[in-house]
């Protein structure tokens, strides 16, 4: 036996992590963020920022530009940043990585549609870049509500600020919702490509820069044991979850014009039914990845009127407990209207007519103040043929089941039967469980990380491409059209801390014992 099959299962954990491949480090750049004194900013952007500079990621010639209309100046705002990464931060930073970024950075007053404002930044970024001796590389990070898309993209395009010129990049993020509806996602595209070509757009979506949902790519690609059964042969249905505990919160507001189904599956499920159900890409490249991704969303089929009515369910939440605390009803939450139709939970079943998953059915559900916290892509394979045990005590058999749970877990589990000891033939439930934890240890991550790395390095894999949002939008603007067209007479129809409406039980295969067995 070789050296390297005698190290032990604790020298190989280690040789691991000690030898990664070698870091690049982020292009030398300037991090423009349109609402830089908002939420996202401090709870989101500057922690990850700043594990990105722990783990060696920044570049050294780095600088952070804040445009906002909030009455601060360059030191109120450095001042906020240092307090908010005491705050924020999800474990202390050094104090040098601290001082380090509230130093490099620079504020910038003005309304987003003030031609004045841009003239102030453009003005700024030259005096950044001379002080600091930076480039002319800029990404421009819209942290700002969806109605000021296109008119801070319109904005740079007028000034100036979008143009690469002497070598120099400059790039887009925009977060979601990216459109409404197909209509108002192909108007957006069209208006934004008016100004930046698709290369310099970066559509982000922060549920890809979770550690889970990439390793779907490895998990799948890289193992010989999976791919070959991952197809309609062996596969039975997908169930994709995205439930959380918690209610509206503050996002009252925002959330009661939009809902459960735009908020969460145009963009955080669809991505994940495209990982799990493409094809293997050519490459790792960018747009090779998007390509076989652009294909699951085409090939994902559009309800009609009539399907609508049968396979989606939506919901919205009474007033109850969860968890021991009282929480009010979604119609009586702040800034929500108290005869509101707007689903606080989504269901549907959805079909991609393509060879590898003709005729296997894809479950998508997300909702507010659900029984437990869980992201997870559920596979369900066939069930063995029985014969074999017709004559033993085993009275039906154990199917096998893999669960990738991204939140707030991070793990892969494989359940399979297994003869329990005893004179007679009986099966019992076997589950093998990796926690990313415990093989590489647990480091606090906002998510945001890779994908403002990413941002820096010019890599888009984890970015929605414009026609993978048109995509998106034209299998859920049907049943958006459909919802609006019949109100719900039933709202609220499911209690606090419960797994929502009675009616998607009844659409899951096997009812409610199937869709909790890896939440109860």
């Amino acid at each position: 036996m070789s050296e390297a099959e005698l190290l032990s299962e604790a020298d190989v954990r280690t040789t691991t992590v000690k030898h990664p491949i070698a870091k690049r480090k982020g292009d030398p750049c300037t991090m423009v963020i349109f609402g830089g004194a908002g939420d996202l900013t401090k709870r989101k952007l500057i922690p990850a920022l700043c594990n990105l500079a722990e783990q060696g990621f920044l570049p050294q010639q780095f600088a952070i530009i804040a445009v906002t209309y909030t009455d601060l100046t360059t030191d109120t705002f450095r001042q906020q940043v240092s307090d908010d990464i005491k705050t924020f931060a999800l474990r202390p930073v050094d104090p040098a990585i601290c001082k380090g970024l509230v130093e490099h950075t620079y504020y910038v007053r003005g309304d987003f549609a003030d031609p004045g404002t841009y003239e102030r930044l453009k003005a700024t970024l030259g005096e950044v870049a001379s002080k600091e001796n930076l480039p002319a590389n800029y990404f421009f990070y819209l942290a700002v509500a969806p109605r000021f898309f296109g008119e801070i993209v319109r904005r740079l395009g007028a000034s100036g600020l979008a143009q690469e010129e002497n070598g120099c990049w400059r790039r887009v993020v925009i977060e979601k919702p990216f459109g409404r509806d197909l209509q108002s996602a192909r108007a957006l595209n069209a208006e934004i490509k008016q100004v930046l070509d698709e290369r310099q757009i970066y559509r982000i979506d922060h549920y890809l820069g979770k550690e889970t949902v990439q390793n779907v790519l490895m998990f799948r690609f890289g193992n010989g044991i999976f791919e070959p059964v991952w197809n309609r042969r062996y596969i039975e249905h997908i169930r994709i979850t995205a439930a959380e505990t918690v209610g509206v919160e503050q996002r009252g507001g925002y959330y009661d014009t939009s809902g459960a189904l735009r908020d969460m599956v145009p963009n955080h499920l669809f991505q994940l039914v495209s990982l799990t159900a493409m094809e293997p890409p050519i490459s790792f490249d960018a747009n090779a990845v998007r390509d076989e991704q652009a294909k699951v969303l085409h090939a994902i089929q559009p309800l009609s009127p009539e399907e609508v009515l049968s396979k989606t369910v939506r919901g919205q939440y009474g007033a109850g407990a969860i968890n021991g605390k009282q929480v009010p009803a979604y119609r009586a939450e702040d800034n929500v209207r108290p005869d509101s139709t707007t689903e606080t939970y989504a269901a549907m079943k959805i079909q991609i007519d393509n060879w590898r998953w003709s005729g296997v059915p894809f479950y998508l559900c997300t909702g507010k103040h659900m029984a437990r916290r869980v992201t997870e892509i559920s596979i369900q394979f066939r069930s063995a043929p029985f014969q074999l045990f017709r004559n033993t005590p085993v009275e039906e058999l154990q199917t096998n089941r893999l669960v990738i749970a991204i939140q707030p877990e991070e793990s892969i589990a494989l359940s399979f039967g297994a003869k329990i000891p005893g004179p007679i033939m009986q099966q019992g439930k076997v589950d093998m469980c990796f926690n990313y934890a415990d093989y590489f240890g647990s480091a606090p991550s906002t998510g945001y990380e890779r994908l403002l790395y990413d941002c820096m390095i010019g890599d888009a894999t984890l970015f929605q491409r414009a026609d993978m949002v048109e995509a998106g939008w034209s299998v859920i603007t049907p049943v958006l059209d459909v919802w609006q067209a019949l109100p719900p007479r039933d709202f609220p129809n499911y209690a606090p801390g419960t797994w929502g409406p009675k009616e998607a039980e009844q659409m899951l295969p096997g009812g409610a014992h199937e869709w909790r067995a890896r939440a109860a």
